[in-house]
């Protein structure tokens, strides 16, 4: 049975909980999806304005449930660059939340939300189609991830496996749902019916964590940026005794932090897991097992159930000894059908067959462990030597507790942003040029108050490349 089919058995269980303390139940979303039977046809197309509410998550999991194809989007996106992504799919449906909505008839509504017909008719959809999600790195760009109702499905059973979740979890969403990882934290914990709180407090605000305490919250999710503001927060003396599981991804964590929570989790008894994934890949794609934590700093882990890794010298050659990098590779029934830059490509069927080229590279090592080392294509040329920007900017979130880093650049252009003190900028350039050997021409480092960064908290690379062109 996939999580998204009614189950007679969860009905009378919370589903989704809010700061007001309201409940909706499994029986309340199974309703809803029955009623929404009668209005839009399956198979039909439907964008879906995210935000973490009840409304926003009730449509998702309505369309799921009756084969209707969701496009999920980012209620924060620019209007124009949401107009240009609406305008080029042409949804049949929109849901939206009631409050933005314009003057047209509202056909149904959840909760916060309505239902409202966009075009008369959906484009042609691939029989297997579940979801659109746009990329981690496709902000404005109608570029998209086609994702399979198996692809969903078992991601969603093999992270509810090797984070052994049951119906008694109960997170919290500390991340957007129309973010893979977040909507993969929603669909892991419906899979063994629990019941997730929606919030749209941030860490900072103190109604978030009354509600922690209050709704015994058992796990958080968060990116690096989640780690480095719960670290500013204390979030390690806070009193949190219903709190037993941490998990991170969407980028690499410092092995400074890395190694912070996991003694954390170790000395309280709780877990702390590092996560590897892509979009492409519908979530996860590796895990590092709470009890290898301490061991393996710095790694992904081993691939989850059901997946292999490879690593690759080039499209066809393996490379089978330890610590030699290479490109990632890695098979499973998680691998998404491929991409859609218009409403034509959501008819295309699987082009990936199981198989994703990750872009990233890494090595494995004489354990089995996974180490990502940089991004395939996140280098420059500095006087003919290639320099991997991730490295460098783990060379420095490694070494300093002070300030968040980001670099970027043209070849023989380097540029490293820190929110550190520019006091401190002189010793940054020592430390770049003693621990690299590159000379102080080529690189520029320079001090601003925020790394911009996207709502699930990824740094925005291409707004700082427009600072320094």
């Amino acid at each position: 049975m996939n999580f998204f089919d009614p189950n007679p058995q969860y009905e009378q269980r919370p589903l989704f909980i809010n700061a007001a303390s309201r409940t909706i139940t499994y029986a309340d979303w199974y309703h809803h999806a029955d009623a929404l039977k009668a209005i839009i046809a399956n198979r039909s197309l439907a964008a879906i304005i995210c935000r973490n509410t009840f409304g926003s998550a009730l449509s998702y999991v309505c369309c799921l449930q009756n084969r209707i194809v969701p496009l999920l989007i980012d209620h924060d996106m620019d209007a124009g660059l949401m107009k240009r992504l609406i305008d080029t799919y042409k949804p049949a449906y929109i849901f939206q939340p009631t409050a933005n909505a314009s003057n047209s008839q509202s056909l149904y509504t959840l909760e916060d939300y309505s239902l409202y017909q966009h075009a008369t008719h959906s484009p042609a959809l691939f029989e297997d189609l579940a979801l659109l999600l746009t990329t981690s790195g496709s902000t404005g760009s109608p570029k998209l991830v086609r994702q399979s109702y198996q692809n969903i499905q078992s991601n969603a059973a093999s992270i509810a496996q090797y984070l052994k979740l049951d119906a008694s979890h109960r997170p919290i969403s500390t991340l957007p749902m129309h973010y893979t990882f977040g909507l993969s934290v929603i669909n892991s914990h419906l899979l063994v019916g629990a019941a997730e709180y929606l919030t749209e407090d941030t860490l900072f605000d103190a109604s978030f964590w009354d509600v922690c305490k209050r709704q015994k919250i058992t796990s958080l999710a968060g990116v690096p940026f989640t780690y480095e503001c719960l670290k500013r927060l204390h979030f390690t003396s806070m009193d949190l005794p219903s709190l037993t599981l941490m998990i991170q991804a969407g980028g690499k964590l410092s092995k400074r932090l890395q190694k912070e929570y996991a003694d954390f989790a170790m000395a309280t008894g709780k877990r702390f897991v590092v996560m590897y994934g892509q979009t492409e890949a519908t979530a996860r794609m590796s895990y590092l097992p709470p009890a290898d934590g301490l061991k393996k700093i710095g790694s992904i882990g081993i691939a989850i159930p059901g997946g292999v890794f490879h690593i690759m010298e080039d499209e066809h050659t393996e490379i089978t000894k330890p610590n030699i990098p290479g490109e990632l590779c890695y098979e499973g029934p998680n691998v998404t059908l491929g991409y859609a830059q218009c409403a034509e490509d959501l008819a295309r069927g699987d082009e990936r067959h199981g198989r994703l080229f990750t872009g990233d590279i890494a090595y494995v090592d004489e354990d089995g462990f996974y180490y990502i080392t940089g991004r395939k294509k996140r280098f420059v040329k500095i006087m003919g030597k290639r320099v991997n920007m991730d490295e460098i900017e783990q060379l420095f979130k490694n070494a300093f507790t002070t300030g968040d880093f980001a670099a970027t650049g043209y070849d023989d252009d380097l540029w490293v942003f820190t929110t550190a003190p520019e006091s401190e900028l002189a010793r940054f350039e020592s430390f770049l040029t003693q621990t690299t050997s590159l000379h102080p021409s080529c690189f520029t480092i320079r001090h601003i108050n925020k790394i911009p960064k996207n709502s699930s908290g990824k740094t925005q690379y291409t707004v700082l490349l427009e600072w320094i062109r």
